[in-house]
């Protein structure tokens, strides 16, 4: 359920001119800071998504004035955010004292297609603090959210059902931006039952199945994540095709023919990934498919949001990124062979996997 980074970040993590073996001293130095001040350009995206400003500016330019007054903020505080935020290509200066958003600034307004804005808000609201006791996981292994809560993050989570909506509008965001440029045009394989096991609120299971109306679905997620998936899924006039139901995919799943598991292995590590799938093979019939929707872990120095994500693996939970090969093994541990991969656009984080049970 932890959201993977955005495209926008990919551009952020290109290889920097200061990086060249001619680079000055200086040169580096500069570029370090940059990379440091990471931690406070992400908290002024979080008060443009979180305060309405992006939303507000996607209607066109405004004065700094205007703005503040649509959004109940400091005129003055609001001037030097958004003047700061220009220099990293999020809204541009439009005249003496207006500021106009870039298309890179519009993923940060609600409602609009590509909007992370609840990726973002979810991020710095769960992800952003437990981030401050990293150097705990690299020294122990255990992960830095686990550190800051004093329980895992699922446990943490669980006791704080207000974050919910906004964890649930995040992985909507990643479903109809990021996730849906990997599955646009993709079918799932043949099979009347589609069981998406720790599918959240259903958005993927029920983008696969729009326009499939002979299929049925199943979404199992934890009891607390139930409310908001069938409310979802009724805005989506889903509700006649897709049951949700609350259980915990370590013990048991339903019977289908089809099973999803999107973004949900790289939450966790080989031992109680192999146990989830163990329970799929136990309720799934010989000849049954499986789907996973993750990022497959690259090799080499280069840039790649798989090792982003990896990151956010390693502070928030107890899972990682895979590479193709500990896909295979991983599912073959529980009789599933890896049929293909079916790789997302160039600008996508996300890959398909498909395998079958074969005992």
């Amino acid at each position: 359920m932890t959201p993977a980074p955005t495209p926008s970040q990919a551009d952020a993590a290109t290889v920097p001119v200061a990086t060249a073996p001619e680079a000055s001293a200086s040169e580096r130095s500069l570029e370090m800071l940059r990379l440091l001040s990471g931690f406070q350009q992400s908290q002024a995206l979080y008060a443009l998504a979180k305060l309405g400003v992006a939303t507000a500016l996607h209607g066109g330019p405004m004065t700094v004035e205007e703005l503040a007054k649509a959004t109940e903020t400091d005129a003055g505080a609001l001037g030097r955010l958004l003047h700061v935020l220009s220099g990293i290509g999020v809204v541009t200066h439009h005249g003496e004292d207006a500021f106009a958003l870039t298309p890179l600034g519009s993923t940060l307004a609600a409602d609009v297609p590509g909007s992370v804005r609840d990726v973002a808000i979810m991020w710095m609201e769960t992800h952003y603090a437990p981030f401050s006791e990293l150097v705990t996981t690299v020294r122990t292994g255990i992960p830095a959210a686990t550190a800051h809560f004093g329980q895992s993050f699922v446990e943490w989570l669980g006791a704080h059902p207000e974050h919910m909506p906004v964890m649930a509008s995040a992985m909507a965001n990643l479903t109809y931006g990021p996730k849906d440029a990997a599955l646009a045009g993709y079918r799932l394989p043949a099979g009347e039952v589609v069981a998406d096991i720790g599918g959240a609120d259903g958005s993927v299971l029920a983008r696969l199945l729009a326009d499939e109306p002979g299929r049925r679905g199943i979404v199992l997620d934890v009891e607390h994540v139930v409310p908001t998936a069938r409310a979802r899924l009724a805005d989506q006039g889903m509700s006649s095709r897709i049951e949700v139901q609350a259980g915990d995919f370590f013990e048991s799943v339903p019977a289908a023919d089809v099973y999803l598991l999107s973004t949900v292995l790289h939450d966790w590590d080989d031992a109680s990934c192999a146990r989830i799938l163990g329970r799929i093979a136990q309720a799934a019939p010989d000849g049954a498919r499986l789907v996973v929707v993750e990022t497959v872990l690259s090799e080499g120095d280069e840039p790649h949001l798989s090792k982003l994500l990896d990151l956010t693996m390693l502070g928030m939970v107890s899972g990682h990124e895979r590479r193709e090969a500990e896909f295979a093994a991983l599912f073959a541990s529980a009789g599933f062979t890896l049929d293909r991969r079916v790789p997302g656009p160039v600008d996508s984080p996300f890959a398909i996997l498909e395998a079958t049970l074969t005992r």
